[in-house]
């Protein structure tokens, strides 16, 4: 399997984390790739519109650079 390195903003480390200490993955590594997957599908699924607002596509789905809803 290829190896990616990324670099994520603090708050998105801290979800990661903390999902995974409730449980719902068994490491970092199966939480990043799960709901990278999952991302993925949606966006292929719904992908983007041809009417939708230019604006949030620059800016991320709420406004913020860094903040994504899987």
């Amino acid at each position: 399997m290829p190896k990616v390195q990324l670099t994520i903003p603090e708050h998105l480390e801290m979800q990661i984390a903390q999902l995974v200490e409730k449980g719902e993955f068994v490491n970092r590594e199966e939480a990043i790739e799960e709901l990278l997957s999952t991302g993925l599908r949606a966006y292929k699924t719904s992908g983007p519109m041809e009417d939708e607002d230019p604006g949030l596509e620059e800016d991320g789905m709420m406004g913020h650079d860094d903040e994504y809803v899987f």
